[in-house]
């Protein structure tokens, strides 16, 4: 069977696409290092006082805790819940594990992140017919190697593969054939849709678009005059058509890291010795890939929680550390004095490219 592509209305075969997503991935490696975690509600990172949440174990999210969430809502919808340190290093390292058990079936591999990938799968490298028996596999290899459990989304696209990923969670998969497609998403609340944000989720709504089946029955020019170029995506993920490939070696478009401090500071110095550790890390991950930027980004949250950015934008890719480093404190000694006390401060990268790929790096003259 076959679906048409939306561009020519001519037949194209159809894909097997598998969307891989590791269950509670950062608080699972660390229940699994120390029993004594084990069954109890975890959050790595923040702190019971500060900071957010970047994962919770399924224990915590039976509280409502969900990552990205402040350190003291966490705490105080889950009085038990522990907080651990996160240990990046060890999550790249599985991740790179698990990345390995992808390439033995295909190397059409698309990481969305340290702990899920899409996997276009349609011609696998061991020959075997069905997807959902790859996914079995790689699932089962995932355990066996890690001692982590993952989940799986297959079908026909990867709007379809990523919604059917989330059905079955955790340690579970699901299969969405492109005779279910249309179905499955006409009764879906828009704001489950992969890409729509509650921003989007609301404007929609405001035009009376709650569910697939709302969006279906829209014109494609309603939703290009309502939502610009993301206008025609809706329209055809409404109707289980998404012609997106998995897009092997996939380049970020930003890095970025972020620290929240333990105390709230507004002197010059001590902020820019905070940057330093921050700028190491978006240049590490810059040596490892190879990937090169253009615009630096300065993120300052305040002490009551509001948030500023500043960007900087130069000619040619930065070409070391030292330069991110001054373009990041240029940034932050010109919004010098702060009205207020500075709790987290966040440096990223942005434009980013392979080395190589554009014009030669200039050392910036600052």
């Amino acid at each position: 069977m076959s679906e048409s592509d939306p561009t020519t209305g001519e037949p194209s075969p159809v894909r097997k696409i598998i969307h891989i997503d590791m269950d509670a991935f950062y608080a699972s490696v660390e229940q699994r290092d120390n029993p004594e975690l084990r069954g109890k509600p975890v959050a790595v990172g923040g702190s019971a006082e500060r900071g957010v949440v970047a994962a919770a174990s399924y224990e915590a999210r039976k509280f409502g805790v969900r990552s990205a969430m402040p350190s003291v809502t966490a705490k105080r919808q889950c009085p038990d819940l522990i907080f651990v340190r996160p240990r990046f290093e060890v999550y790249k390292a599985i991740s790179r594990q698990i990345r390995d058990i992808f390439a033995e079936h295909t190397p059409v591999i698309e990481p969305l992140s340290l702990d899920e990938a899409y996997l276009d799968v349609t011609e696998n490298l061991q020959g075997i017919p069905l997807a959902r028996d790859i996914a079995l596999e790689i699932r089962a290899k995932i355990k066996a190697e890690t001692g982590l459990t993952a989940s799986a989304g297959i079908s026909y696209n990867k709007f379809l593969a990523k919604l059917a990923s989330d059905h079955r969670k955790p340690n579970g998969q699901f299969v969405i054939s492109p005779e279910m497609g249309p179905a499955f998403v006409e009764p879906l609340p828009v704001g489950k849709f992969h890409g729509i944000g509650p921003a989007t989720a609301a404007k929609m709504n405001a035009l009376g678009l709650f569910t697939g089946r709302d969006i279906r029955n829209q014109s494609l020019e309603f939703m290009n005059a309502n939502f610009g170029k993301s206008g025609a995506y809706y329209y055809w993920i409404s109707r289980g058509v998404d012609e997106r490939p998995v897009r092997a070696n996939r380049i970020r478009k930003s890095v970025g890291a972020e620290n929240t401090f333990s105390t709230d500071l507004d002197a010059f110095d001590a902020l820019a010795a905070e940057l330093r550790p921050l700028v190491d890390k978006v240049w590490r991950h810059c040596e490892a890939t190879g990937n090169r930027g253009r615009t630096v980004t300065l993120k300052i949250k305040f002490a009551d929680f509001e948030i500023i950015t500043r960007s900087r934008s130069v000619a040619a890719a930065v070409a070391g550390r030292d330069d991110l480093e001054r373009l990041a404190c240029g940034l932050l000694e010109a919004e010098m004095p702060l009205p207020k006390r500075v709790r987290l401060l966040g440096v990223s990268l942005s434009s980013l490219h392979a080395a190589g790929e554009s014009e030669p790096q200039l050392t910036l003259g600052i």
